[in-house]
């Protein structure tokens, strides 16, 4: 299936439900929110019990959610309060159906060796767990740990939890010049969601930042590549467009909402999955 991540139309700053309405309407199955969109929200007066209703109504699920927690920091009263965070955010997401949750190595994160990260990551999911939601173990590209696929996949099969799982992004891979050709080494029922977008050729990856992503098809990612090493680790799960694209904010929100959904469809055609 396919969804949106709520970053995609950011720059109009846009309310959760006015988001929802533009990806029912566009045809997309689900929503990947942004936990600060949900404490806007709350603060103007509207319920997680309000807000799930609307989502069932208009068919949309809740693919995952992101938020940033110190949860894998070396000061342990930061990340105790990170877990604390944690476990709030994400008993969020479970009352509007989510289920799942973005865990990037957010904060200080740079002397945190891979066993210790194993370790944390293991006690984020159990948290998880407390509440049935699953913290989704996320690659960034630009960060000082966790960037490689290496290190992702060393940290989540050293955690030694069942729960364990990756999240992907096109961007990030190429971002922290990751190759392709090892997506192979994946489990595919472990890849929790894949985020789809492109990226040009220039900046060049050095320079390049979440802001120079595209629409899939747009820039110079092998995404028909992509998409069939992931078939072939079985991986049948969401597409969730994210972007950050300052010049997609200058028209209508619905234009980029359903602009990103026909394009992302349009790359998963061109790869002939089969």
């Amino acid at each position: 299936g396919y969804a949106l991540n709520t970053s995609t139309i950011k720059g109009f700053e846009l309310g959760i439900v006015e988001i929802l309405d533009l990806a029912a309407k566009a045809g997309y199955m689900g929503i990947e929110p942004w936990i600060a969109e949900l404490d806007a929200y709350l603060e103007a007066g509207g319920t997680l019990d309000n807000l799930g209703k609307r989502l069932a109504d208009r068919g949309l699920k809740v693919v995952g959610g992101i938020a940033f927690h110190h949860w894998a920091v070396n000061d342990e009263d930061m990340r105790r309060n990170g877990l604390e965070q944690a476990k709030r955010e994400m008993d969020m997401l479970r009352q509007i159906g989510g289920c799942a949750i973005a865990a990037p190595p957010f904060g200080e994160v740079g002397d945190v060796c891979l066993d210790a990260f194993a370790e944390r990551y293991a006690a984020m999911l159990e948290v998880g767990k407390s509440v049935e939601v699953t913290p989704m173990l996320e690659l960034w590209g630009f960060a000082p740990r966790l960037s490689r696929l290496g290190e992702l996949m060393y940290v989540a099969y050293e955690s030694q939890h069942p729960d364990a799982c990756v999240l992907l992004d096109v961007y990030h891979l190429y971002k922290g010049s990751n190759d392709f050709e090892s997506l192979p080494l994946l489990n595919g029922s472990r890849l929790g969601l894949l985020h789809m977008n492109d990226y040009p050729a220039d900046p060049p990856r050095e320079t390049i930042g979440d802001q120079d992503r595209v629409y899939p098809g747009d820039g110079v990612a092998p995404l028909s590549r992509i998409l069939n090493l992931l078939k072939e680790i079985g991986y049948c799960g969401v597409l969730s467009l994210e972007l950050f694209n300052p010049a997609y904010w200058q028209g209508e929100p619905a234009d980029v909402v359903r602009v990103g959904l026909e394009k992302t469809k349009a790359a998963v055609e061109a790869a002939d999955l089969g």
